[in-house]
């Protein structure tokens, strides 16, 4: 039935191509009764017959499915039928103009070169999207991240730009010719499950064996991540602020990213929180050299020189009274001396 409905579709082109063959090699007995010559004409009609034959021809190719199971895009098969039809009018024009082949591409080829340059960028944003459609690094429906760009769900791929649909359900129209210079993360393929990871940093006072065993038993709790593959925890890093972790977990869908890192970031919280796991805390050392006493002045003018303004969230809380430090200066250092202690705010 199917089969029947793409064969439909190629009886008019080759009817017409075959009604134009006809009136160019029959012209010498058609002219006598007609009282002109219609090979000029059927030469026309010709070309532009077969441009619609092989239009189709590719359209009913492309319609079935190659060994992945995905169809050649529509951008594709557009850009077939461009090329067909140029060529025939090309052909056309060297009839009509009665020049040879070379003089019709001359002649096309500067009017292609002027229109070029005073559309360039539209021309650009096309040939991007040729690229994109050719190479389809994404289809429609499927989640990307185009860096610095946008991060949402395509739903219409055009030739000169693509429409992304962002988590906040704002409708986004980027030039192709930008989305082609960028770096494309699709969390829709090859499947739409893909895995995630949250980063934390736990104080040196917790041992790595029990913030792994509390981590996991919180994440357990989970209902929207996956259960298998189960999730677990990874350490990245031991500093000296704190020890990193980063916790790995399957989502099924990329739209469902942002209410899975809300719920285990609420169940891990509420789990350090039962625990009593204190926050990690900058410690920063300030050595004072053997002299005079510094006056309290002084010392609250040095220690702003020093530390500038500090960050936004850190605290300075002084573990000795600023009478206490003696000499003109304050160093950083790790040897003797009493240090304050920089905490979060």
């Amino acid at each position: 039935m199917r089969l029947l409905i793409h064969l439909r579709r190629l009886i008019w082109p080759s009817v017409l191509l075959l009604v134009s063959a006809g009136l160019v090699i029959f012209d010498q007995d058609v002219e006598p009764r007609v009282g002109l010559s219609l090979r000029l004409p059927g030469g026309v009609v010709g070309c532009l017959a077969a441009a619609w034959l092989g239009s189709r021809l590719f359209g009913l190719f492309a319609d079935r499915r190659r060994r992945d199971k995905r169809p050649y895009p529509r951008l594709f098969r557009d850009l077939v039928a461009v090329l067909l039809f140029f060529a025939a009018i090309v052909a056309s024009a060297a009839l009509l103009l009665e020049q040879g082949l070379l003089g019709a591409l001359a002649g096309s080829s500067l009017i292609l070169a002027v229109l070029g340059f005073a559309i360039r960028n539209v021309v650009a944003d096309t040939l991007s999207g040729i690229a994109l459609g050719v190479e389809a690094p994404y289809r429609i429906g499927d989640w990307v991240d185009i860096e610095q760009v946008a991060r949402g769900k395509v739903i219409e791929i055009g030739w000169r730009t693509t429409r992304v649909l962002t988590l906040d359900s704002t409708y986004m129209i980027l030039p192709n010719s930008q989305i082609a210079r960028r770096r494309i993360i699709n969390y829709s393929a090859p499947k739409p499950q893909y895995r995630a990871q949250l980063s934390l940093k736990l104080a040196h006072e917790v041992p790595v064996d029990a913030a792994k065993e509390m981590i996991l038993k919180a994440v357990g709790e989970a209902r929207l991540i996956q259960t298998e593959p189960a999730p677990d925890v990874r350490v990245q890093e031991l500093g000296s602020d704190g020890n990193s972790y980063a916790v790995r977990f399957w989502l099924s869908r990329f739209e469902r990213d942002v209410d899975c890192r809300d719920e285990l970031l609420s169940l891990i919280d509420c789990a350090m929180r039962k625990a009593k796991v204190p926050t990690p805390r900058m410690q920063i050392e300030m050595n004072r050299p053997r002299g005079k006493a510094m006056l309290p002045v002084d010392h609250e003018t040095e220690v702003a020189r020093i530390f500038g303004n500090p960050p936004a969230g850190l605290a300075v809380t002084h573990k000795y009274p600023p009478g206490a430090l003696r000499g003109g200066h304050l160093r950083r250092g790790r040897r003797g001396g009493r240090s304050p202690a920089i905490s979060p705010s």
